[in-house]
């Protein structure tokens, strides 16, 4: 059956014709597709906002769902374009990393090249793959025409150091993946990485070579005004917070920051 969803996340912000653009691709060839945009607020060049924006959307979407990011730094290069299939959804991106945090949410089946010209603009641009080749790709895919028409399967897609927490010892190491419009400092840490640590009340953090330990909470109402807290947020990465106040402000905390959990 046909799919009839996409979603876009980009870069690209809205002052410029660029989103339009790859709508208009997408309708052209699948003119009753629902597209819903996700955001094109991501940071410009930030694959690592891209990846956790799709992270905590994608799980939300109906079954079939073919969700297309586009944060693309190296747009032109050899860098691969990618359609991946997992258990729930399909994903069409650059193979930069965007998808490395959704993967861990979502079992992949398959990765596929996306080369087949045929199924692109018949000019390809060097430097908008998002209209020549994304957008177009995600519009045959829910027009029906099978993943594996695209190009030839990978066994691997790239996962860069931000999907990755490492444990050295008694501590687990990360970084932060997002700072939100609240100020609250999003981590890489899953709900079982911070399980793994036993942490019950409090929970023992360096970060930027500051020791902090916080009071691990299940709501941000948990903590005193302007405190400082742990928690799960409702996406399931662990966050610094702040009770009705910006944690990244009083932490000094930005994404790419490492931070490290630890047993006393």
């Amino acid at each position: 059956m046909p799919h009839s969803i996409i979603t876009l996340t980009t870069d690209f912000g809205l002052r410029d014709p660029y989103v339009a653009e790859m709508k208009a691709v997408i309708l052209n060839i699948s003119p009753n597709t629902v597209i819903v945009d996700v955001s094109h607020e991501i940071e410009k060049f930030n694959i690592r906002m891209g990846a956790y924006t799709m992270a905590c959307a994608a799980p939300y979407f109906p079954t079939g769902t073919i969700h297309v990011a586009v944060v693309d730094p190296d747009v032109g290069t050899k860098r691969k374009a990618i359609l991946v299939q997992t258990e729930r959804a399909y994903f069409i991106e650059p193979d930069n990393g965007i998808l490395a945090l959704a993967a861990r949410k979502q079992s992949i089946k398959h990765v596929y090249e996306i080369s087949n010209r045929k199924l692109m603009l018949p000019n390809v641009s060097g430097t908008f793959h998002g209209r020549d080749i994304f957008a177009p790709a995600a519009a045959y895919l829910a027009k029906g025409v099978p993943p594996k028409e695209f190009g030839t399967e990978l066994s691997e897609i790239e996962k860069p150091a931000f999907a990755n927490v490492s444990r050295r010892a008694s501590r687990l190491i990360g970084e932060i993946i997002h700072v939100d419009g609240f100020g609250n400092v999003i981590t890489n840490f899953a709900a079982e990485d911070v399980e793994s640590m036993k942490a019950k009340v409090f929970i023992n953090i360096k970060l930027n070579d500051v020791s902090l330990k916080l009071k691990f909470c299940r709501t941000y109402g948990d903590a005193k005004k302007q405190e400082l807290l742990a928690i799960i947020g409702s996406h399931g990465f662990m966050e610094i917070s702040m009770n009705k106040d910006n944690a990244a402000q009083k932490l000094k905390a930005k994404s790419g920051d490492k931070i490290s959990l630890y047993f006393p």
